[in-house]
């Protein structure tokens, strides 16, 4: 257990290298409400035995209210859950088996709030990595993408009611389990409500969203996602902005830690995660810092599907991003068509209304490897948009980082969505979204 200062205690696992309490290690954190003794049992067993067996205190630890954690959890990100994990990561500096220096390592939940402590500046806190998470709660995920609402935002909801309405294990609470749990079914909530009830960017998402301010972290960050995941976008703009040692890491993906990658190939993360922690939590200079910024799986163009095993591609780096090696490549809508930029200008008026279809063929925003998630044939939801096509290429052309669309609109309602997909057009007209 771990105590918390208002006297809540939080439930953890450590594993130990052998001797660390006669000789202290670095630790690593990770910090999220999946419920450490039951649904991430398995995920936890590959991955922070492995760190520890190499020298590494590993410490997951159950969110307030949830797990085994005594108190209720309402929200996501609140300022008590950043001020919990201030207090257990000062906790697990001061243990006779840790070194002092503390990392944060987490995928999702677990890499949000890894980005957030870290702009908390914990002087114990030495470097994160950060995994499918992202620098801008408004724009940039599951609730109200770039102000649209998502999907995933109404499924999401109703799986952290499920998650909040699972009760503590009595074998590690004792008989206090049925009060804890009365406690989280009176008090967790519906947090959808909360989500519906903020539609525009204001005070309830910058909080946690980090790109408010990115000078505030202070520590090295590795940032890993994948281009099946809804937050590749996240890596580009921390490589961009932040001002710390950084590195950036995108696969093929989906919302998974990269050793257990899917759609493949997988890699060895666990590896290059041990090559950072012992860079920054231990000292050891093998010319890591020298290698390039980004390492970025570029997929070759296929045929659309719900799933793949593995997406054909190969691995390419920059050494910076920005990168000077990348050319800006821009295409003006002209009738029915994406013309060069220089290539003439049109002034078309155009309308759409789409059909409430639109969507179903889209896949996932997030894709969890649960096949089929991934968008289908594209040409599904060609049928209610607007199609802009380009001339036939030429040569192959590759695009590395986030396409930007311009649009000029007005709309005959006082509420609107816009969604705009670009998509690999196959000489038989099949098309893959991009």
């Amino acid at each position: 257990w771990i105590p918390m200062s208002d006297g809540v205690r939080l439930a953890a696992r450590i594993w130990l290298p052998a001797g660390a309490e006669r000789d202290p290690v670095p630790a690593i954190l990770e910090y999220i409400p999946y419920r450490k003794r039951d649904f991430e049992a398995v995920g936890d067993s590959i991955t922070h035995p492995y760190l520890a067996g190499h020298g590494y205190a590993c410490i997951r630890v159950d969110l307030r209210g949830s797990g085994d954690s005594e108190g209720v959890l309402r929200d996501e990100y609140l300022q008590q859950e950043l001020d919990d994990g201030l207090e257990v990561v000062r906790w697990i500096a001061e243990q006779p088996w840790c070194s002092g220096s503390v990392g944060m390592m987490g995928i999702s939940w677990g890499g949000f709030n890894a980005l957030q402590i870290a702009a908390l500046q914990p002087p114990e806190l030495k470097a994160i990595i950060t995994l499918c998470s992202t620098d801008d709660r408004y724009a940039d995920d599951v609730h109200h993408m770039g102000g649209c609402l998502l999907g995933d935002n109404l499924s999401w909801a109703s799986v952290m009611l499920a998650f909040n309405s699972c009760p503590p294990d009595p074998a590690l609470v004792g008989e206090r389990w049925r009060e804890m749990w009365f406690e989280r079914l009176e008090g967790g909530g519906l947090w959808l409500e909360k989500w519906l009830r903020h539609q525009r960017r204001d005070a309830y998402w910058k909080h946690g969203s980090v790109c408010e301010d990115y000078a505030a972290i202070r520590c090295p960050v590795m940032a890993v996602s994948g281009w099946a995941d809804g937050y590749s976008n996240a890596v580009f703009r921390l490589l961009a902005n932040l001002e710390v040692p950084r590195k950036g890491l995108i696969g093929p993906w989906s919302h998974k830690y990269p050793h257990l990658g899917v759609p493949g190939p997988a890699i060895g993360f666990l590896q290059e995660a041990l090559r950072w922690w012992d860079h920054w939590l231990k000292g050891c200079d093998r010319g890591l810092m020298e290698e390039p910024m980004l390492r970025v799986w570029m997929q070759e163009s296929v045929s659309p599907t719900a799933h793949y095993e593995t997406r054909p591609g190969r691995w390419v780096a920059e050494a910076e991003w920005p990168s000077r090696r990348i050319d800006i490549r821009t295409y003006r809508l002209g009738s029915w068509r994406l013309v060069p930029d220089g290539g003439g200008r049109e002034e078309i008026p155009l309308s759409i209304q789409s059909p409430l279809s639109v969507g179903l063929f889209a896949g996932k925003w997030c894709s969890y490897a649960a096949p089929p998630d991934l968008p289908h044939d594209q040409r599904e939801e060609d049928g209610g948009a607007l199609i802009f096509e380009t001339e036939p290429l030429a040569e192959p052309t590759e695009i590395l980082g986030a396409a930007v669309a311009e649009l000029s609109l007005s709309s005959n309602r006082p509420v609107a969505m816009v969604a705009v997909r670009l998509s690999d057009v196959a000489p038989d007209d099949k098309a893959t979204r991009v």
